[in-house]
C-alpha cells in the first residue's frame, strides 16, 4: 500500500527517509529543548506584560515575549549588533539545534547543508525605531545600521553565517503558516537528495505594529489565550524562533544519532478567499492532502496540534475542517498558543517541534486557559493538564492570512519498519 501512495511521482526505491535529529528553541517558556519540553508538559504560561515597546496607550498589554535573551551567549560567529532580533532567534535556534543533533559543526559546515526559515514580519521591530527615528527628528536621522538589518533575507543568512553553511539560504513569508512552509521545503530538498541537512523552522519578534494591527481587528485577547473556549476572546502576539535539523534516516542511523520523528509529508493550499477569514473547506483539503502525500489515512493520526489562534472564527473554522475529515473517529487536538502565545512566522514551527517531542517523549500538551466548553468547537482540547500517550502518527496544523495553510504529519522512525532506506 505504501507504494501506491508515495508524492511526486517517486517510487519506493527512489524516496530519501527524512528525520528530525536536533530541536532548537527560542521562546518565552524557555530556550533549548529541555526548557521547552519541560514548560509545555507542566502547562506553563509565558505571557507577560509587554516591555519591547511603550503600551500605555493600548487598552491590552499583555504578550508571549522572550525574557533574558543574551545572544552573545548563544552565538558564535554572528555580531549581534549586526542583526535584528528576529535573525539572532533564528541564528541562535540553529546553533542549538546543532548541538541537540550531536552533529560535529565542522561536519556539517562542509556537507551540502543550508537552511529554510519562515517569517511573517522579518525585523518588524526595527520598523518600529526607524518610524520613531523619522517622527522624532525627520528621515535623515535613521540610523543606517537599521536599514542594513531590515532585509527578510538576512533571517537565513543569519542562520548560513552563523552555522558556517554554503547551501540555500531561503526565507519564505507565508504570514502564520510560514514555518510549516520553510520545514515543507527543507523536507523536499533532502527526500529529492538535493541537501543532506536542512536547519528549518521559523522566526518572528514582537513589535508595537504588529500588536497594533491584530488590536485594530479585534482579535487581541485582554488577559489570556484561551483556543476553543467558549468565552475566547482572542490571540495574544508572541515572539522567538524553533529550528529543527533535519536530515536522512540512513544518514542519522549511520552516525547514531538520536531520533526525535520522522517526517512522513506535508500538505498545503492557497486558497486566496479572504485576506483574514479562513476557509474550511480550503483547509480540509490541505489536511487532506497531507495525508495522501505522508501515505497515511485519517484513522492513523492520533494527535494533532491545532492552529489555534483562541479568535471565535477561527476555532470554529478549524474544528469543522477537523470533523470534515475525520469525522466521528476524531483525535485529540491541543493549541501551543495558549501558553506562547501567537509567535506569527515561528508559530508552526514551535507546534512542530512540540509534536516532535510528543512522539519522543510520549505525552500530549496541553491547551491550557481552558474554562468553559463551546458546542461549536466539540472536540477534546486536552484542557488545562498534558497528558501521557504513545503516539505513532501526528499532524501539526498552521494556517495564515490570505488562505496559505499547511499540514505537516509526523511519526514515530520506527512506525514503518517495512520501508527501505
Amino acid at each position: 500500500m505504501w507504494s501506491k501512495r508515495i508524492p511526486n511521482g517517486l517510487t519506493k526505491m527512489d524516496r530519501r527517509r527524512v528525520v528530525i535529529t536536533g530541536i532548537g528553541i527560542v521562546s518565552s517558556v524557555g530556550f533549548g529543548v529541555t526548557a521547552f519540553k519541560e514548560a509545555i508538559k507542566a502547562g506553563r504560561t509565558g505571557i507577560s506584560p509587554l516591555q519591547s515597546f511603550d503600551t500605555a496607550r493600548f487598552p491590552y498589554h499583555m504578550g508571549g515575549e522572550v525574557r533574558d535573551f543574551d545572544p552573545a551567549a548563544w552565538l558564535q560567529r554572528l555580531d549581534p549588533a549586526l542583526y535584528g532580533p528576529s535573525s539572532q532567534f533564528a541564528a541562535a535556534a540553529a546553533r542549538m539545534a546543532v548541538v541537540d543533533a550531536g552533529l560535529d559543526p565542522e561536519l556539517l559546515a562542509q556537507s551540502r547543508a543550508g537552511s529554510s526559515v519562515g517569517s511573517t514580519s522579518g525585523e518588524a521591530g526595527l520598523v518600529d525605531r526607524m518610524t520613531a527615528a523619522w517622527l522624532a527628528s525627520g528621515p535623515a536621522d535613521i540610523p543606517a545600521s537599521l536599514m542594513a538589518q531590515l532585509p527578510a533575507n538576512r533571517l537565513a543568512g543569519a542562520v548560513n553565517r552563523e552555522l558556517g553553511l554554503t547551501g540555500e539560504a531561503f526565507v519564505v513569508a507565508t504570514a502564520c503558516a510560514a514555518g510549516n512552509y520553510a520545514i515543507g521545503y527543507g523536507f523536499d530538498l533532502l527526500q529529492t537528495g538535493e541537501a543532506d541537512y536542512m536547519l528549518c523552522g521559523g522566526t518572528d519578534s514582537v513589535s508595537r505594529y504588529v500588536h497594533a494591527g491584530f488590536l485594530r481587528m479585534g482579535a487581541i485577547a485582554p488577559l489570556a489565550c484561551q483556543p476553543f473556549d467558549k468565552n475566547r476572546q482572542g490571540i495574544l502576539i508572541g515572539e522567538g524562533a524553533a529550528m529543527l535539523l533535519l536530515e536522512t534516516l540512513a544518514g542519522a542511523k549511520a552516525r547514531g544519532a538520536h531520533i526525535y520523528a520522522e517526517l512522513l509529508g506535508y500538505g498545503m493550499t492557497c486558497d486566496a478567499y479572504n485576506m483574514v477569514a479562513p476557509e474550511p473547506v480550503s483547509i480540509a483539503s490541505c489536511i487532506r492532502r497531507a495525508h495522501v502525500n505522508a501515505g497515511i489515512r485519517a484513522e492513523d493520526v492520533d494527535y494533532i496540534s491545532a492552529h489555534g489562534t483562541g479568535t471565535r472564527t477561527n476555532d470554529v473554522v478549524e474544528t469543522a475542517a477537523i470533523k470534515a475529515v475525520f469525522g466521528e473517529r476524531r483525535p485529540p487536538v491541543s493549541a501551543l498558543k495558549s501558553m506562547l502565545g501567537h509567535t506569527i512566522g515561528a508559530a508552526s514551527a514551535h507546534s512542530l517541534a512540540a509534536c516532535a517531542l510528543a512522539i519522543d517523549e510520549g505525552f500530549i500538551p496541553p491547551t491550557i486557559n481552558f474554562e468553559t466548553p463551546d458546542p461549536e468547537c466539540d472536540i477534546d482540547c486536552v484542557p488545562n493538564q498534558a497528558r501521557a500517550a504513545s503516539l505513532d502518527v501526528v499532524q501539526c496544523n498552521g494556517f495564515g492570512f490570505g488562505g496559505n495553510n499547511a499540514a505537516i504529519i509526523l511519526a514515530r522512525h520506527s512506525w514503518r519498519n517495512e520501508l527501505v532506506l
